[in-house]
């Protein structure tokens, strides 16, 4: 990741979406995000929605390293690019969207708008995916992505997938 004083880069934008900071107005779809079953199937179920109402913070998730992925204005997921210090890359890709927002090509649109992003700002560094293998769009979009297989193991319960990329095995969606 960049330093934290350079966070947050200007707003990416790509055809349809925007990457940006998040703002007071992604609170509700935040909640919505975090509480939906859905959403909640291969992350360790959904969080308690009258929890979320009492603990998300009234700008939420406003730090360095997530975007919130915007369709008309409106939040619609939202991508980290988090600290992986292991030998496979020192970054870790992260996205979570809404269930009505699955399908239309989204994820990997701002994916690949994070991970550009991300190679100007730190060139030649590489990038790391985990998911469970059981989520099969998840495994989809890292493949389409370009991230190659590094190892699978047990955690939480199930298999996981652990990928890396970077610029040389990049792929356009």
């Amino acid at each position: 990741m960049p330093e934290p004083g350079v966070w947050p880069p200007a707003p990416i934008r790509t055809d349809r979406l925007v990457l940006r900071e998040s703002e007071a107005r992604d609170r509700a779809a935040f909640i919505e995000l975090f509480a939906s079953p859905d959403v909640g199937t291969y992350i360790g179920g959904p969080k308690p929605r009258d929890e979320l109402e009492r603990t998300t913070a009234e700008v939420p998730g406003r730090r360095p390293g997530l975007f919130v992925v915007d369709l008309g204005g409106a939040l619609i997921g939202m991508i980290t690019l988090d600290p992986h210090d292991t030998d496979a890359a020192k970054t870790e890709l992260g996205y979570l969207f809404l269930p009505e927002a699955w399908g239309h090509g989204y994820a990997s649109e701002a994916c690949t708008a994070a991970l550009d992003w991300f190679a100007g700002a730190n060139p030649g560094d590489k990038v790391a995916l985990c998911t469970q293998t059981a989520n099969a769009p998840s495994m989809r979009l890292a493949t389409k992505l370009g991230f190659t297989e590094v190892k699978r193991f047990e955690a939480y319960g199930a298999e996981q997938w652990l990928g890396v990329w970077s610029q040389q095995n990049a792929r356009q969606p």
